[in-house]
């Protein structure tokens, strides 16, 4: 398994697949994509905002029919708890869906500078 952050999620939906490294897509097609409810509500956001078009919700069951993409179960105490580690970001969002890729001891896809200077789990 595997954790998608929300720039890779948007890029799936979109079929910008031309912004994903070729170690991203391989890593997508041969472990099962998981998200952080945190990417889910960080989309209905951007949409709120204009950003997208579409809610979160839209965008999270149609990667679920299409490549099988599921929403991590991991708890909230346990990820709240996890994210109080994390001081080097002030982004809501970035500190939860890191702390939800701690809890499951997995792998987040992103192309984010920031979390990749600071996740050793991020890959890209």
């Amino acid at each position: 398994m595997i954790r998608l952050d929300t720039h890779v999620v948007v890029w799936l939906y979109t079929g910008e697949i031309d912004r994903l490294s070729r170690t991203v897509i391989e890593m997508i097609e041969s472990h099962l994509p998981i998200t952080s409810p945190m990417v889910q509500l960080e989309l209905t956001y951007l949409h709120e905002i204009g950003r997208l078009s579409v809610s979160g919700a839209e965008i999270i069951d149609d990667l679920r029919e299409r490549i099988g993409l599921q929403l991590s179960d991991a708890t909230l105490t346990a990820v709240v708890h996890a994210a109080a580690s994390l001081k080097w970001t002030r982004d809501p969002f970035d500190r939860m869906i890191v702390a939800d890729a701690m809890v499951a001891s997995a792998q987040l896809l992103t192309k984010d500078a920031t979390i990749s200077a600071n996740c050793p789990l991020a890959v890209w």
